[in-house]
């Protein structure tokens, strides 16, 4: 009798097992497809091919920074990747992808508009020479004119950012590009409805731009919304614009998910 009830209680944990591991593959799995059907190119071309020795440069507002030490400027190094998406996608692919010794930097700063980035680009970016520069940037260029006396508008932002790529491009000629969306998840403290319309220009400008360039357009808006329909929207984020870790495992989820 005693052996028969263990059996069952194993049988029972084992079905909960598989169901609980189907139910997180099922969460994971429509990442790749959503991010393939965002993009406005063909899929071969919108994948980003690493190689041997390749240095992988994240860059923009806090989102990227997410507490990195700035005192830690080794790749690859724990403390210098912060503690969100860039971190986890560069833990992911250094696990996958040994043999390719890849080197992961992150250099974004918590605050930064895109003007921002361009004041320090030839420190934090052109002298690290990058094979690969990710850059998420666009809701301070938003946020901050709500809160922060910033004067800017979205002409402002699709401009300076077209600058900031066409200096780095002469500069760096075969670079590699990945640009994120700005995306902000509505009704939690930071984000209202008075973010809207007009925060989606940003996000419309973020990707015309990365079409124009030839980039890898990463849907971070899409993606939240999505996640939002199968967990609060405060499981991902704590205030409609940072991630939390379940946050930042998302975003990590689509970034390597373009890499090849």
């Amino acid at each position: 009798m005693a052996s028969d009830q263990a059996t069952k209680r194993m049988e029972i944990n084992r079905r909960k097992f598989i169901g609980h591991s189907l139910v997180g593959a099922s969460l994971l799995s429509w990442i790749p497809q959503l991010v393939r059907a965002e993009n406005t190119r063909d899929w071969d071309a919108n994948t980003v091919r690493v190689e041997r020795g390749d240095v992988i440069l994240f860059q923009g507002d806090s989102i990227t920074d997410h507490g990195r030490n700035r005192e830690t400027a080794d790749a690859n190094n724990i403390d210098g990747l912060g503690r969100g998406y860039a971190m986890l996608a560069s833990a992911h692919l250094l696990r996958q992808l040994p043999q390719l010794e890849l080197q992961f930097l992150n250099r974004g700063v918590s605050g930064n508009k895109v003007h921002q980035l361009a004041e320090r680009w030839e420190q934090d970016c052109l002298q690290l020479e990058p094979n690969v520069l990710s850059i998420l940037i666009g809701v301070n260029d938003y946020w901050h004119t709500k809160t922060g006396g910033y004067a800017g508008t979205l002409q402002t932002y699709a401009d300076d950012y077209r600058r900031l790529l066409d200096d780095t491009l002469t500069r760096l000629p075969k670079l590699k590009l990945i640009i994120g969306e700005p995306f902000a998840v509505n009704g939690i403290r930071a984000v209202t409805d008075d973010w809207y319309p007009d925060f989606d220009g940003y996000r419309q400008a973020a990707k015309d731009i990365a079409s124009e360039y030839k980039a890898v357009f990463i849907p971070y808006q899409a993606i939240f919304d999505k996640a939002s329909n199968q967990a609060d929207r405060r499981y991902w984020t704590n205030d409609g614009v940072h991630t939390t870790l379940a946050g930042a495992q998302l975003m990590a989820e689509a970034w390597a998910s373009v890499i090849r």
